[in-house]
């Protein structure tokens, strides 16, 4: 039997979050605030992070700001659907460098549950950081400073004083 073929698939990461936010506040949050509830301690970019930006629109960049206005691309939006869901192409390789020849997929989506939302992520294709895919998906998940387990937290967080 070839060993090529008994790899093991990756699986992606999945989070699910109740919100007490509208679905308008929670979306809002997530995408027009994300410079208020990201870690700021893994900048791209040589001047410390000052924000980051998802443009509004099918194809619009996600990018971080630094304070002194340089602009680092983290990826693209591949489905601006508001207040539904929102896809994004995350192309950070495993050396944590932007590579516009690579892209792993996050998608997060919205669901009103009474005055309450529920967020659900993922993050998938994670196969395609190749040899070094377990390490990459162990430290997104809950490495790096707590990873995407500690980053929806402070979204969580941060929607909530928004919605108070």
């Amino acid at each position: 039997m070839n060993v090529e073929a008994q790899r093991i698939a990756v699986a992606p990461i999945r989070k699910s979050i109740r919100v007490r936010a509208s679905r308008e506040t929670a979306f809002k949050t997530f995408v027009e605030g994300m410079g208020e509830w990201w870690l700021k301690s893994h900048p791209l970019l040589k001047s410390p992070q000052k924000d980051v930006v998802i443009e509004q629109r099918d194809g619009g960049r996600w990018f971080e700001v630094g304070e002194d206005g340089s602009e680092q691309t983290w990826g693209r939006v591949l489905d601006w659907s508001p207040l539904d869901r929102l896809v994004l192409a995350w192309q950070l390789n495993a050396d944590w460098t932007y590579d516009p020849g690579f892209e792993t997929t996050v998608e997060v989506r919205f669901i009103a549950e009474g005055d309450q939302t529920l967020v659900e992520f993922e993050h998938r294709d994670l196969d395609r950081f190749g040899e070094r895919a377990a390490e990459v998906r162990g430290g997104y998940e809950s490495g790096m400073d707590g990873g995407w387990t500690e980053l929806l937290r402070m979204y969580e967080a941060r929607a909530e004083a928004a919605a108070a």
